[in-house]
């Protein structure tokens, strides 16, 4: 049986935008039709279990999570690296939830992806408005997102540092940029999702 070609599917957006919800939707999709595993990459959920192993580096980390504000790229950049050296076996397909969240990281990132051969990957931008995001953030009232301040902390972040690397994608030879709003129920996002990376997975 001749193994199917590896692919590469990054999740961008603002907090509350739904991109971890789609990303496990296209997990499981690629699952299915390939018969691979995924290795799926969730920047949030790492920093939670490194900041809960303690530790001086995990106390540091921790009060920047309590005021809603970004990590600093080294930090970033090794929360997800280590677990690429340490757990990718060259058989699996990649998503990426949530990371890259500065222009340093996405090139590091870039190099990341070239060393593995998961290149020409694809970039998934759930785009929903800060309004939005933020109504939707605070509807779902859980932990760091409980308070307007760290909220609005995140979004600002995301306007500086991250919407540069959106823009970083969008012209990136090796990326299939997709941009999908991120506003419809979940089935249409996750259907607009399904339609737009259709080509790249059976490419």
């Amino acid at each position: 049986m001749v193994a199917v070609k590896r692919k590469t599917v990054i999740f961008m957006g603002r907090s509350g935008s739904g991109k971890g919800t789609q990303a496990k939707f296209v997990v499981e999709a690629l699952k299915a039709e390939t018969g691979q595993q995924v290795f799926y990459l969730e920047s949030g959920q790492n920093f939670r279990d490194f900041i809960a192993g303690g530790g001086y580096s995990a106390g540091l980390s921790q009060a920047i999570m309590a005021t809603g504000k970004l990590q600093p790229s080294f930090l970033a950049i090794w929360n997800w690296s280590h677990l690429l050296v340490e757990h990718l076996t060259g058989e699996e397909h990649l998503v990426i939830d949530g990371t890259p969240r500065s222009l340093d990281e996405a090139k590091i990132l870039d190099t990341a992806l070239d060393f593995y051969d998961l290149a020409p990957f694809a970039f998934v931008y759930l785009n929903v408005s800060a309004d939005e995001a933020r109504e939707r953030l605070l509807l779902r009232g859980r932990g760091d997102d409980q308070t307007v301040e760290k909220i609005n902390e995140r979004l600002r972040w995301f306007d500086e540092s991250v919407l540069p690397v959106v823009e970083h994608y969008r012209t990136h030879p090796q990326c299939r940029f997709i941009e999908i709003d991120g506003k419809p129920p979940i089935p249409e996002v996750a259907a607009a999702i399904k339609s737009a990376l259709a080509d790249y997975l059976a490419d």
